[in-house]
């Protein structure tokens, strides 16, 4: 206890400028300070920071840290100051025991460089430990004949402290006998012998009592004392002598709790209880105590503790025999360890980036690893190796550190993550390998594009859809993650018929539904032709294009159109002419129609739904035409009306109808005749009326000029038509073509005079023309050119109620001259 409190006093008093840290400053990237031991907790040791030229504020964007190769961390870095303090009790004999230079080494990281520094810190000795003996009391037994100048020896005092701090010197306690003999052996310890300087008379003094002092050169001084009791006996001339003065052995680090180390031997010349010899370690170091154990009466060394080659190589022993009568002497075993592959290589990552891009060029580094392997020789050196088949490759930087860096850009579409084995594998025999995992995630660049599912889409719809009528959904996907997977949908620019695509279609951006934006005409456009793109959400984003054709699918919702006959706006019949002697089957006239639809839904239909005469005229039912079923009668009416039904083959069928007048007649003064039997009596205001109907026939000599260009006009169009062909129809023989042009016309006209006869009942009158004033025959010229006969065209009864039209047949084929809102007075009225 006493020894305790001068350690701690002495440590209390260490003067400060021993407690300065001397700095010995960098060479080849090595910083170098020296300590003394036994510092307390955050004393300083060195402005590391200055001395590796680092800037304070960059310290901990760094990642500067300390890494200790596996031992106890000693040392703290401050991160706000850049010193260096210790952060751990120092006790220089438990760290490096006998060596005579002890040093702390360690790297300091900078991470965000990859770049080590490394460190060396010598620990200095101070006079922390007394000088002990392995014994508190020594017994000694010395015959009463022994001789003057006889020597004994006596149990060597440890003082683990170094230099001045070590064993220094032995002193005796005062007495008459003995003095004290000190010596320095060949590894530079001392120690004593008792020396006898006067003879021992054992009647009269049988016990004698010695203190033996043991001191070190510490300032002040420590020492330690061992109590030797000597007793005298009779004559006991010869110690024991060991069989060698050395004794050496070497054995694996690995061999069994109780295996035989050796057996030290020796022998004594005395008989009886003289010559009895016991043995016991005189010398042995702490750790070697609680390995080895000596039996006394054998002299056998067994294995009793872990023997490890990686704590001490070399065990250094001295082994005592002493005799009954206390005659000794000594022996040192020099015991060397065999290193066995006993210890698997470590791995420690001592950085690591836990993803990296997946477009990073070869030579990224990602993880910086140290191997260490506490075996030596064969046995301690390590190799280093990853899986073949991964973009990454162990590369050694120096010493037993290894850099894992790409070998080639990872792809993350491919693989996102990583999980990296390494192993570290010695070259013992058997070999012993360490394996440990690093997981890498492959962080993502927007380096794919959209790809739609389909390289072009197409969508049918139908016509007159409703607003907002789903079309069809396109679909894209991004091999990307996150944002650069995010698609988002629009439709491109572009016009339908000069409007915007935009008033049309609309797209979800999100999901990429087309939407339709208005109803659509099949009969205004029949498909629409647009792309759609794809755009993710990285930066810079990537698109795509894909082109959607969207059908517009016919409905039938168009009626079937009548193009002949053409009837006026005021609702009134065509006038056709059929002879009176015409056989079944001739050919009236031809009702035309067409349907805006297509498909079925144009395919029209013919059927007559109403006759003055059934069975008189029978409608083709694709053709249209209408002809005579039977000869006609005397009882058949003049004036034939028939309702043609035209009907679509549509769902539900759409249809439309043609009022045609047919006239029974050979000829136009026959029809003249019959249109004047059925006129009326004259009314008593017949003058006023024959006014009006002259009115009429003046103003109607002026208008036929207008006439006669508008029937030029229609014969153009009708002869290019595809009803009627020139090539194919004829009146009663005679080409149309005789009657295209203004002279035929001109001698009808003027082949004609007028006589009207009005009614003054209602508002309907008839205009007549009499047969007197007609020629039967006409010429495909003017009169004066008598160059043959021309068809004589039938005139029908012209009405008038607000206007007046005069419809003239030839033959089989209707014109219409319409005089429109031919406007007359009656008296009285306005």
């Amino acid at each position: 206890m006493a020894d305790k409190e001068r350690s701690w006093d002495c440590k209390i008093r260490v003067p400060l400028f021993f407690i300065i840290v001397t700095f010995w400053g960098t060479i080849s990237g090595q910083i170098r300070y020296s300590i003394p031991e036994e510092m307390q907790k955050g004393s300083f040791v060195g402005d590391t920071a200055k001395d590796l030229g680092l800037d304070l504020k960059e310290l901990s964007d760094r990642g500067v840290r300390i890494i200790s190769r596996g031992m106890k961390q000693y040392f703290a870095l401050s991160l706000n100051n850049g010193h260096l303090y210790i952060s751990e009790r120092i006790d220089r004999e438990q760290i490096c025991g006998r060596i005579e230079k002890c040093v702390l080494n360690f790297e300091i990281l900078v991470q965000d460089k990859v770049k080590l520094f490394a460190v060396e810190v010598e620990i200095t000795d101070i006079n922390d430990n007394s000088p002990s003996f392995p014994v508190e009391e020594l017994e000694l037994k010395i015959t009463e004949t022994t001789g003057k100048g006889e020597h004994f020896l006596l149990p060597e005092a440890r003082d683990p402290d170094k230099g001045l701090n070590s064993l220094q010197s032995y002193q005796i306690s005062k007495n008459k006998h003995f003095f004290l003999d000190v010596q320095t052996g060949v590894d530079g310890g001392k120690y004593a012998e008792l020396v006898l300087e006067k003879l021992l008379d054992r009647e009269e003094e049988k016990i004698h009592q010695l203190i033996l002092t043991a001191a070190d050169g510490g300032d002040p001084v420590k020492s330690g004392t061992v109590k030797i009791r000597v007793i005298v006996m009779d004559v006991n001339d010869n110690a024991p002598v060991f069989s060698q003065s050395v004794y050496k052995v070497a054995i694996m680090e690995n061999v069994p709790v109780g295996f035989l180390v050796l057996t030290v031997n020796a022998t004594d010349q005395d008989e009886g209880i003289n010559s009895e010899v016991t043995y016991s370690f005189r010398k042995i170091e702490d750790k070697a105590a609680h390995i080895f154990q000596l039996a006394s009466g054998t002299g056998e060394i067994l294995v009793v503790g872990n023997l490890d080659f990686e704590d001490s190589e070399i065990h250094e022993m001295e082994v005592q025999a002493q005799d009954g009568s206390g005659l000794s002497s000594r022996a040192k075993i020099l015991l060397r360890v065999i290193d066995a592959n006993d210890n698997a290589p470590q791995i420690t990552v001592t950085s690591l980036r836990r993803g990296i891009i997946e477009d990073s060029p070869p030579e990224t580094v990602i993880a910086l690893i140290n191997v260490q392997d506490r075996d030596s020789g064969v046995n301690g050196e390590i190799t280093c190796s990853i899986p073949d088949n991964l973009p990454f490759r162990l590369q050694k930087s120096f010493d037993n550190y290894y850099s894992l860096e790409t070998s080639r850009a990872p792809d993350r579409e491919q693989i996102s993550d990583y999980n990296i084995t390494i192993t570290a594998t010695d070259q013992g025999t058997p070999p012993i390998a360490t394996t440990t995992f690093l997981l890498l995630k492959i962080l993502d660049k927007n380096d794919n594009p959209p790809i739609f599912s389909q390289t072009t889409y197409a969508s049918y719809i139908l016509e007159n859809n409703p607003k907002g009528a789903s079309l069809i959904v396109v679909k894209a996907n991004d091999p990307d993650w996150g944002e650069n997977a995010r698609v988002t949908y629009s439709v491109t620019d572009g016009q339908i018929q000069e409007a915007p695509l935009s008033s049309y279609i609309s797209i979800n951006s999100e999901t990429g539904a087309l939407y339709a934006l208005r109803s659509f005409d099949y009969e205004q456009f029949r498909e629409i032709r647009f792309q759609v793109q794809a755009q993710d959400g990285g930066s810079p984003p990537l698109s795509s294009n894909v082109s959607v054709t969207l059908f517009i699918l016919d409905q039938n919702d168009n009626s079937p159109h009548i193009l002949h006959p053409s009837f006026p706006t005021d609702g009134s019949t065509g006038v056709e002419l059929a002879p009176r002697s015409s056989e079944p089957g001739y050919l009236v006239t031809k009702v035309v129609a067409v349907d805006a639809d297509s498909g079925q839904n144009a395919w029209l239909s013919y059927q007559l739904l109403k006759a003055t005469e059934p069975g008189l005229f029978s409608v083709g039912l694709h053709s249209g035409e209408i002809r005579t079923a039977r000869y006609f009668v005397d009882k058949d009416a003049l004036k034939q009306s028939l309702v043609v039904l035209v009907k679509d083959n549509g769902q539900p069928p759409l249809s439309a109808t043609a009022t045609v007048t047919v006239v029974v007649a050979d000829s136009i003064p026959e029809i003249l005749s019959d249109l004047s039997s059925l006129s009326a009596p004259a009314d008593p205001q017949s003058s006023l009326t024959l006014y009006l109907v002259i009115a009429v026939a003046s103003v109607s000599c002026l208008f036929f000029t207008f006439i006669i260009v508008l029937l030029a006009l229609r014969l153009r169009r009708w002869r290019n038509s595809q009803l009627f062909d020139s090539s194919s129809v004829t009146f009663s023989g005679v080409p149309v073509s005789q009657f295209v042009g203004s002279d035929g016309v001109r001698a009808f006209l003027h082949s004609y005079s007028h006589e009207v006869s009005l009614t003054t009942d209602s508002r309907k009158s008839q205009l007549a023309f009499p047969n007197g004033s007609c020629s039967n025959t006409l010429t495909g010229q003017h009169p004066s050119e008598k160059s043959g006969p021309l068809l004589v065209p039938e005139v029908s009864k012209i009405n008038i109620d607000d206007q007046v039209s005069l419809q003239v047949s030839f033959l089989n084929h209707n014109f219409l001259f319409h005089v429109e809102r031919f406007i007359y007075k009656k008296k009285g009225e306005s």
